[in-house]
Parts: C-alpha cells; sequence; structure tokens
C-alpha cells in the first residue's frame, strides 16, 4: 500500500476503500525514459509503471509537463525520447489510428476541458464517447450516471451544470469503455472541499475494483491518498517548439 507522506493530510471525509487494494505486480502502463519538448520547457527522462488496483499521483509545479506527459500515455502526443507500453504493446511503433484504437479499448482520458460537447445532454455525451469496434458495450451509461451520482442530471446539458458537477460527467466519460488505464488532469482543480469530495472517491472506487489509475494533480487530498507520487520537476529553459513532431489529437 501506499506510503503517505507526513506533510500530507487527508480529509476526514473522504470515504477509503474498505481494506487494503490488491494491486497487480504486473504493470499495465509503463513510462521508460519519457521526454518531451513542449511550449515552455521540457519533460525529461521521465519513467513510471501503473498497475491494475493503483492510483499513482504526477505532481509538480505548473508548466512542469504533467499534461503533456498524460498527452503521451494517452498516444495523444509522441515523445521525443522514451517507451510507452500499453498492456505490453509499444505506443512509439504504431500509427496515429493504432493508437486511437487502443486508446478507445485500453484507455481512458478526462482531460480539463474538451470531453463535453456543449450541444448535446449529458446522457448523449456519453453514449457518443468513441467505442472500440466489436467491443462489450454491456457497461451502460445510466450505471456510470448512478456512480459519479449524476443520474439525476441525465438530461442536462453541459452549461446546465455546476463546476463539480461538469468535472463528474467528464469522468464519466472517460470511463464510458470501462478502461484498463483510466488517465486524469488535473480533476479538482478550482473546486471546494464539497465539490472535491465525490471525485476523489470515483477515482478511489475505481482503484478499488483494479483499474489503474494515473492523476496529475497537486491537490493536497489527492496526494495524500495515492498509492505513489511522482514529482516532476520545474520546467526547464524553453526548447524551440517544432510543429512537424506533433501530430493531431486522434479523433
Amino acid at each position: 500500500m501506499a506510503a503517505f507522506a507526513t506533510t500530507l493530510v487527508a480529509r476526514k471525509s473522504i470515504t477509503l476503500i474498505p481494506g487494503p487494494r490488491r494491486i497487480s505486480p504486473d504493470p499495465v502502463l509503463e513510462a521508460r525514459g519519457v521526454s518531451r519538448r513542449f511550449r515552455s520547457g521540457s519533460l525529461s527522462c521521465v519513467s513510471v509503471a501503473l498497475a491494475p488496483g493503483q492510483l499513482i499521483a504526477v505532481t509538480g509545479p505548473a508548466n512542469s509537463g504533467k499534461s503533456t506527459l498524460l498527452s503521451c500515455l494517452a498516444g495523444l502526443d509522441v515523445a521525443d525520447e522514451g517507451t510507452i507500453l500499453v498492456e505490453g504493446r509499444d505506443l512509439s511503433t504504431m500509427s496515429a489510428q493504432v493508437r486511437a484504437r487502443v486508446r478507445a479499448r485500453s484507455v481512458g482520458v478526462m482531460f480539463q476541458s474538451g470531453n463535453l460537447l456543449s450541444h448535446l445532454t449529458l446522457t448523449q455525451n456519453v453514449q457518443l464517447a468513441p467505442r472500440p469496434v466489436g467491443g462489450d458495450h454491456r457497461w451502460g451509461y445510466w450505471d456510470l450516471l448512478c456512480e459519479v451520482g449524476l443520474a439525476h442530471r441525465a438530461m442536462a446539458y453541459p452549461e446546465q451544470l455546476t463546476q463539480g458537477e461538469m468535472v463528474r460527467a467528464a469522468l464519466a466519460v472517460a470511463l464510458v469503455n470501462n478502461p484498463a488505464v483510466l488517465l486524469v488532469d488535473e480533476p479538482t482543480a478550482g473546486l471546494d472541499d464539497d465539490d472535491e469530495q465525490p471525485v476523489i472517491d470515483a477515482l478511489l472506487r475505481r482503484a478499488g475494483k483494479g483499474m489503474a489509475v494515473l492523476v496529475a494533480t497537486r491537490s493536497e487530498a489527492l496526494l495524500a491518498v495515492a498509492d505513489r507520487v511522482v514529482t516532476l520537476g520545474p520546467p526547464t529553459e524553453p526548447a524551440t517548439w517544432q510543429w512537424d513532431t506533433m501530430l493531431p489529437a486522434a479523433a
């Protein structure tokens, strides 16, 4: 289990998964020496292994590369150096189309924005989430909305949701395929304690059910309940941005 940092104290109201979580010894996602240049600096030689049942938090100052790392791990961006394995498959050897299929089948991604389409209801957003061809779609949208506490908002549009509800709605979209890996970028940024609580509980529940969860965050409450914390250093001298190396996000 996690070795909790002594300087970080979780709120007493957080509902932890009863009993110890079973963390598999075999990683489902692994990054080895990943480096990536980006607008405000660079991500240098990051290695991390994420196993089923594990919740890892990635933290660091602004512009340290947290979102860039998640984009590389999801196969939305391509690292300049290093290897990323998802269920044993090397993303760097795949075309953008193949990476998109791997992501639809195995990786759920929730970024700070862009998970929801404004002209669709919450139910329609969940139903429209990318699904792998021939995949098992028995995981129903109603179950997801109940899990994140938004069943009563099923027909609401994104603009009608509170900030906390928007985060949980985006999380539902990321979970629609019941992925092996869940990557979440700053899910509780800007939320008060009451709104942060259900988001943390939802992530812990998924880890408790065997999902591999990696969260980029600076939330002390989330860092305190993580099994492991990976800290990225401050941004280095900005590198020259090379547009030709940046692949567009796959649909």
